[in-house]
């Protein structure tokens, strides 16, 4: 039976050591929050997790979804009190506007609770994450009447919300969306298609779902300048805000999927459903990608999320399973064989998933301070700056930690050997969950294209120039200190072998935009293992400086990963280098018809 241990004590060296969260006290929200405070507020988040999520989490999976003849649907045994203990409990309000019910506290926090939910059981976790986004984006681009509607009771966790985008017909290319709004007498609209792969498009656990919709209106241009977004509630809302008559959409069935199998993946029908457009007309994209970039950020989150539940379940099995003698000989004379952690291959595996998860979490969190920065900082150019960035760096996070997220999940597995290929152990479950991260949101292909194509160049590449000033000044300081210097001359190849990257890209992607396709996975990659490695190079300064002190078993774990990082896992980038300085000629040079 799987289990999982929230990450705290991690959290909070980041929060407080590494990233030193005083020092955005200036910032709405950040003012009261202490050590002390985040320490607090995690250690109430894990405690939710671990006892009311995760013992839910592998019954959840094996039971699934079920849609009734009435088109209701109904969620696995224990969902709907767990679901009410997590609103109950603030979680859901957590960093939302305090003028709407929220707390108000830093997005980085909730980012905290999101990881320890989705690790704990991501299914679950779903459903506030999708409602967390549709209130930024009504909070963001809604009317002052459609905010006093729905974002109290989505806030409160009465109410859900859902992004409705996908087609059977189309799914990235939303150009193609052919779901249409028919202007209404009073304002409003009536919304008719169908939209597919719906993530909590139907549930139990609240007496309202609040779905956004895009659609094209009536004689709006074609492709996505003719796109609109609209707020289609599950019933109408009364003038007193209560829930109404049943509106015209209904969750046609629930996909059946490899993973994710308690969260209500719907087709849903809008036949002549009433919604409300938000935003200005024909530019529903832009108040949707409030919601997608959170999603994007959230889905970059499940993919640490699941290395890190597979990696605990498999450190554990590692040091109790027992298989062979150490190739250096007996470690466990009283038993009848070692524990398979003396190995040194079993050992590369697990430090491989840790490193990552550590760095992995270090740069959540880091871009997590930035989102706050962008969306609550005073100064404009500090926000500037930071959005900026922030665009820069969601490609990254959504693509390359969701990659390597699903390819730890197979590694942990693999630790079982053919007890990770039965049911009853759960580490099936996290490969098959952590799965769905590498598609939905925009498919990680989609994302390189998206960093190459649109980040990199933008506003004349300066995100990618500050970024370089960053990371060569954290490099510069650390040279000066011994313990440091091997960490940072490794992140300086590193760097180096990026900057090569983004220069071959502006030499060799303009004239032929088939090299950039063919290096863009690769270049998001490199990118992606020099992020880590700044975490890593930030992580090691504080623990060395620690470590002067006196012996800290957690700074001297700390120093070791950071090296086994630099060392094993950094020097991928020269690899993704000469992949891309390849060219696209042989990757095109094959008709369709020879595949």
């Amino acid at each position: 039976m799987p289990s999982y241990k929230a990450p705290v004590a991690d959290v909070s060296f980041l929060l407080t050591d590494v990233f030193g969260i005083e020092q955005y006290g200036s910032l709405p929200g950040f003012s009261d929050l202490s050590g002390e405070m985040i320490d607090a507020i995690a250690g109430e988040a894990a405690k939710l997790c671990e006892e009311q999520l995760q013992p839910i989490n592998l019954s959840g999976d094996r039971e699934g979804c079920v849609r009734h003849a009435d088109a209701s649907v109904t969620t696995p045994k224990g969902f709907k009190p767990a679901f009410r203990n997590y609103v109950e409990g603030g979680w859901l309000s957590l960093s939302a506007n305090p003028d709407y019910g929220g707390q108000g506290l830093p997005y980085t926090l909730a980012a905290v609770v999101n990881e320890f939910a989705s690790s704990a059981n991501m299914s679950f976790a779903m459903y506030p994450g999708l409602t967390a986004g549709a209130i930024a984006a009504i909070d963001v681009h809604g009317s002052e009447a459609i905010k006093a509607t729905y974002l109290p009771k989505m806030i409160a966790g009465t109410w859900t919300g859902t992004m409705n985008l996908t087609e059977p017909h189309c799914g990235t290319d939303l150009g193609l969306i052919r779901t249409r709004a028919k202007p209404n007498a009073d304002g409003s609209f009536a919304i008719t298609g169908t939209k597919i792969f719906i993530s909590a498009g139907e549930q139990d656990l609240t007496e309202n779902i609040i779905h956004l919709v895009l659609a094209r209106v009536d004689g709006a241009p074609e492709g996505v300048k003719g796109i609109s977004l609209f707020v289609v509630p599950k019933f109408h809302v009364n003038p007193d805000g209560t829930p109404g008559a049943r509106n015209g959409v209904a969750c046609g069935s629930i996909e059946h999927k490899m993973g994710i199998h308690a969260n209500a993946t719907c087709v849903m029908n809008f036949d002549g459903a009433t919604g409300y457009l938000i935003g200005e007309m024909n530019r529903g994209l832009n108040a949707m990608f409030v919601m997608m970039n959170e999603a994007r950020l959230g889905v970059a989150i499940q993919g640490l999320a699941q290395s890190e539940v597979a990696y605990q379940n498999a450190a554990a099995y590692a040091k109790d399973r027992l298989q062979g003698r150490a190739l250096t000989g007996t470690k466990a004379p009283d038993k009848a064989a070692d524990p398979i952690i003396v190995h040194p291959d079993v050992r590369r595996t697990l430090l491989t998933i840790r490193a990552f998860n550590e760095g992995a979490r270090a740069l959540v969190l880091w871009n997590a301070l930035k989102s706050d920065v962008a969306h609550r900082g005073g100064d404009a150019a500090a926000r500037e700056m930071a959005d900026e960035q922030l665009g820069l760096m969601t490609p990254v996070l959504k693509g390359f930690l969701t990659d390597r997220g699903f390819d730890n999940c197979v590694m942990a597995q693999q630790m079982f050997g053919g007890h990770g290929f039965i049911e009853e152990w759960g580490m099936s479950q996290f490969v098959r969950d952590a799965r769905i991260a590498m598609i939905y949101e925009g498919a990680n292909g989609i994302q390189a294209l998206d960093l190459v194509g649109r980040k990199l160049p933008r506003n004349g590449g300066k995100a990618l120039m500050a970024y370089f000033g960053e990371v060569g000044g954290l490099i510069k300081d650390a040279s000066v200190d011994e313990t440091l210097k091997p960490f940072a001359a490794a992140l300086q190849t590193g760097v180096g072998h990026l900057q090569q990257a983004s220069m071959w890209l502006m030499q060799n992607g303009m004239g032929n935009p088939d090299n950039a396709g063919a290096a863009s996975v690769d270049y998001m990659h490199l990118f992606g293992l020099v992020a880590l490695g700044q975490m890593w190079l930030m992580q090691a300064r504080v623990a060395a400086e620690r470590l002067k002190a006196g012996p800290d078993a957690a700074m001297s774990t700390k120093l070791t990963l950071a090296r086994f990082y630099f060392e094993r896992m950094l020097p991928e980038t020269a690899l993704r280098l000469a992949r891309m300085q390849a060219g696209a000629a042989t990757v095109m040079a094959l008709p369709a018809e020879a595949f």
